[in-house]
């Protein structure tokens, strides 16, 4: 699927409840460390390169960004975790502000976890797939830089993220943003998630 252009942009960016956007479109979030590749995950998704902004500086995603992604549909960029050189101050206010909108946004329908596939999940990754299965959110995770793994040794890294992360080896999805392997079945599962399948 590719969301004509005039169909997809920037609806808002936002801090706190009352910057969200109004309506009830359903929304589908994207969570992970920084530098994760959430922006090109959705810049990919949508067939337009530069709506996302990407960054090779870890941390710069700092507020919440709605993406208008069709009529139907709008993905959440959330602010990434893990990178150590921003402000404490920033850093103490990213998980309140992530927590308020996971929490009490009611127009989400499912959460995109983020893993690197070039790394084993860390302590939080494996903290945000557990509250988000406390609070039954739903959420599919999403192996992103496949193409960064020789195809020889693919199949021991999804094991491994798999083992770690504690799921069945078949619910994660590999993606490239580069070559775009795996964006048929992601956008497969995100419209059978927000019921438009």
């Amino acid at each position: 699927m590719k969301a004509r252009a005039k169909d997809v942009g920037l609806l808002a960016t936002a801090k706190w409840p009352e910057q969200y956007p109004e309506g009830r479109v359903p929304e589908v979030a994207f969570a992970g460390r920084s530098n994760v590749g959430k922006s090109s995950l959705i810049n990919a998704l949508l067939g337009q390169k530069g709506l996302a902004r990407v960054s090779r500086t870890p941390g710069k995603t700092q507020l919440i960004h709605f993406y208008k992604a069709g009529d139907s549909l709008v993905f959440v960029d959330l602010p990434g975790y893990g990178y150590a050189k921003v402000s404490q101050r920033v850093r103490r206010s990213w998980g309140p502000m992530v927590e308020r909108y996971l929490l009490t946004r009611q127009n989400l329908r499912l959460v995109l976890l983020l893993l690197d596939a070039r790394r084993v999940p860390g302590e939080m990754d494996m903290q945000l797939k557990a509250w988000l299965e406390q609070r039954s959110i739903p959420y599919v995770p999403v192996v992103t830089k496949i193409d960064k793994i020789s195809s020889g040794k693919r199949r021991n890294c999804l094991r491994e993220i798999s083992g770690a992360l504690g799921v069945e080896m078949e619910r994660l999805i590999p993606f490239s943003a580069l070559t775009l392997e795996g964006k048929g079945e992601l956008w497969r599962k995100i419209l059978e998630e927000v019921g438009e399948s």
